[in-house]
């Protein structure tokens, strides 16, 4: 997709689609001058209630003569004093799916026009990008009829003058941002069969490839066992395939300046190991490595924007199979760290591979680090499926990216890390149980992560809610990647 940000004419561009936001109630300027132009047709559509200027509601309106334009897109914006970031994501998101319906080569979008309090056209601008790249994937991978592209190839921004520079930098973030959550919506959405923990190193190699600033190393179950990482390995235990621990490492920055590091969990394929889970869903196991997609996804939007950050990814990769030698309840293992685990339900596994993860970023003295993980269905319990869970031992950290969260409509909330938890884990043969019970279960899964990232400030995501969806519209939403790169970027 070709992004532009332009200051032009609404009425004398030329273009397939134009789009005008629409308040309930009253239109924004462009809308006001298009109206105008054409004998009233917005108001007329409006009054007649052909088109209600609700949230999120659009209408194709075809061959309108007053303005060059081939069509017009109308999107409602709901009332004008209660227009939130939220809205006008909503509002964004149909735009973008009713404008990749259309023929439409090309469009134009007039949304720099919007009052919406302190929301700015860099906000703006950056969303829509965001918004059209993000509709215009299809998944194909595995179908034998491939899926025709959109038709839409360039989309303007309509600038004004002393707002060109904002749109166009909230434009290049935000198209950078949308290629990142697609790519680890892609990965997501692979099956299991194809997306190995082998799979993801070469997608490693292959991000690298010709890429400057990005470096690959794979570490395979040999190196873990001399680096004696006895808890991720005891996890692919049951497995044919190999676990890999993946590092990327992205140097954009001054080699003076510490990294920032991404963990994510990467078990390609999730049957519960001898704690064996239900069949039914079971399917959607191929999503418990969303954690690490999301990763992916991240240093892909790194490649894309090229911000002056140093960024340390690593990926444990490996899928739980219940086979003769896999790890079962009661075993005891040893960690990197050097502390046992009671292995009480092999179910609770990504805590397994994360913590010796956690431990091996330690050698890279990191300014802070983030972990992403599908890790409980305890935190789907508490927060649904909007809304990820934020951990962490440091609290400022954690209300820097809880209030970035709600900025970028990448939603987080910081929950409780409270000791009076940890004695949940209390085990009676080993330093600590993975496992602490069905009260507060994702608190106490973060409350065992913790306890191996002491040496550095660290936050968890528990994004089990919110990586993937169900149903008719089942399929990897590349959460949180939105909120992982505007994090990065603020420390460029």
């Amino acid at each position: 997709m070709n992004f532009q940000a332009k200051v032009l004419d609404t009425l004398k561009v030329k273009t397939d689609c134009l789009v005008l936001g629409i308040y309930d109630g009253a239109l924004t300027p462009s809308a006001e001058v298009v109206d105008s132009a054409c004998d009233n047709v917005i108001s007329n559509l409006i009054k007649s209630l052909d088109f209600k200027p609700a949230v999120g509601k659009t209408l194709v309106v075809p061959a309108v003569t007053g303005v060059a334009a081939s069509r017009l897109l109308l999107v409602g914006l709901g009332k004008q004093d209660a227009l939130t970031s939220d809205k006008l994501k909503k509002a964004l998101t149909s735009a973008a799916k009713s404008l990749l319906a259309t023929p439409s080569k090309t469009a134009v979008i007039t949304f720099d026009d919007i009052d919406a309090g302190d929301i700015s056209s860099d906000w703006i601008a950056c969303q829509g990008a965001q918004l059209i790249t993000h509709a215009s994937y299809k998944y194909d991978t595995t179908k034998s009829e491939k899926a025709k592209p959109a038709p839409l190839k360039t989309v303007v921004f309509a600038a004004s003058k002393e707002s060109l520079k904002d749109v166009k930098g909230g434009m290049t973030r935000g198209q950078g941002i949308g290629i990142g959550v697609n790519y680890t919506r892609q990965l997501g959405n692979l099956p299991g069969n194809i997306c190995t923990p082998a799979f993801l190193a070469k997608e490693a190699r292959s991000l690298a490839r010709n890429q400057p600033k990005l470096t690959v190393k794979i570490l395979k179950e040999k190196d873990m066992r001399e680096l004696k990482m006895g808890s991720l390995l005891s996890v692919s235990a049951g497995s044919d395939e190999e676990a890999h621990l993946i590092v990327m490492e992205y140097k954009g920055g001054a080699k003076t300046k510490k990294p920032h590091v991404l963990v994510g969990k990467g078990i390609t394929f999730d049957t519960g190991g001898i704690s064996l889970k239900p069949g039914n869903a079971m399917d959607e196991m191929k999503f418990d490595m969303c954690g690490a997609a999301s990763v992916f996804g991240t240093m892909k939007a790194m490649i894309e924007l090229q911000p002056s950050v140093n960024v340390v990814a690593v990926v444990a990769a490996s899928e739980n199979m219940p086979n003769g030698k896999a790890t079962k309840p009661g075993d005891i293992v040893t960690s990197m760290s050097g502390q046992t685990i009671e292995v009480l339900n092999t179910d609770a596994e990504g805590r397994l591979v994360l913590c010796d993860a956690l431990t091996y970023v330690e050698r890279y003295k990191p300014e802070t680090v983030i972990d992403i993980a599908t890790l409980t269905g305890a935190c789907i319990v508490a927060l649904g499926k909007h809304v990820c869970g934020l951990y962490s031992n440091d609290d400022d950290f954690a209300n820097e990216l809880q209030s970035l969260s709600m900025d970028v409509c990448d939603k987080a909330w910081h929950m409780p890390l409270f000791d009076e938890y940890q004695q949940q884990l209390d085990s009676n043969f080993a330093d600590i149980a993975n496992i602490g019970g069905p009260a507060g279960g994702s608190v106490t899964a973060a409350c065992f992560l913790s306890r191996f990232t002491k040496e550095y400030t660290w936050a968890h995501l528990d994004i089990a809610g919110v990586a993937h969806l169900s149903g008719a519209a089942k399929g990897a939403t590349g959460r949180p990647v939105p909120l992982l790169t505007e994090y990065l970027l603020s420390k460029a």
